[in-house]
């Protein structure tokens, strides 16, 4: 079936803000390469979802491993197509050109799960962050290193940081630097993919906070993505409860920790611990 070009629905201006990312009843099947020519084996990655979130929003997506998390994630940043349904930034589709794609990397950037990997391990600080403004012709090399020296400063690490190569820099004061490249261009939302799951709980801790006064001062929208409840507690403004690709339970925190709906979100709140 080829997916639409035209909305499903229009906008209602009263119920806020249009959503900087809207999707609508989106599916991503993959082909295994198990199955025959006429009947492929197909696994349904995301299945009918239909989310959204705005500037200031932050949206927690929690379930297990396999449960569509990260496809999501990838759909949102405009890395994986969808097999069928509308995925809308700023109420107006994607254009998958290059352009598009430019355009939309200065408007959603995406932090990953391990920072080791993340991080050209060849390139001293200062050019991974200098490295997207480049691309994107932002600045002179001048306003460049001085953008730099700021996102520094605004992700709580010295100065001194700025000529190091990761492997010289611990776990977390990577990340942070994985966060100051996503914030490089300005964007409106910042989609993180499990980026505390590869860290010590006290290093994550730091940056849950970090990521927190970040949304609170530049006024950004995060979709935080983990398969721990209780991260997504501390950080969420709205929880979205995947599993086998579908969204069973969305709703505020108070509502999804309170009175779960499904079997499924009350195993995940049975299993969480009490702690960060």
């Amino acid at each position: 079936m080829t997916p639409t070009t035209e909305p499903l629905f229009s906008s209602d201006p009263s119920e806020g803000p249009t959503p900087t990312i809207e999707l609508r009843d989106v599916h991503v099947v993959h082909r295994l390469r198990s199955g025959g020519l006429l009947r492929p084996d197909t696994i349904r990655a995301v299945d009918g979802v239909s989310l959204s979130v705005r500037r200031g929003e932050v949206l927690g997506v929690v379930g297990e491993s396999g449960s569509g998390k990260s496809t999501l994630a990838r759909v949102m940043t405009g890395l994986q197509p969808v097999t069928r349904g509308q995925v809308l930034f700023e109420g107006e589709f994607l254009d998958r050109g290059r352009r598009g794609r430019r355009e939309l990397g200065r408007k959603v950037s995406v932090v990953f799960q391990d920072p080791s990997t993340a991080l050209n391990p060849r390139l001293p600080v200062r050019e991974t962050l200098m490295d997207p403004l480049r691309v994107h012709g932002i600045g002179t090399e001048a306003e460049r290193l001085a953008r730099v020296k700021d996102l520094l400063h605004l992700v709580g690490l010295p100065q001194s940081a700025i000529a190091v190569l990761p492997r010289q820099l611990s776990g977390g004061q990577r990340q942070r630097v994985a966060i100051a490249r996503a914030l490089a261009l300005e964007p409106q939302i910042i989609v993180a993919d499990e980026p505390t799951s590869a860290l010590d709980v006290s290093v994550r801790a730091q940056v849950l906070n970090l990521l927190t006064d970040l949304k609170r001062e530049l006024g950004l929208g995060l979709v935080f993505i983990s398969h721990d409840m209780s991260t997504v507690r501390f950080i969420s403004d709205t929880i979205a409860v995947m599993n086998h690709g579908k969204v069973i339970e969305h709703g505020t925190v108070d509502q999804i920790f309170t009175d779960p709906q499904d079997e499924y979100t009350r195993s995940l709140l049975a299993a969480a611990p009490a702690l960060l």
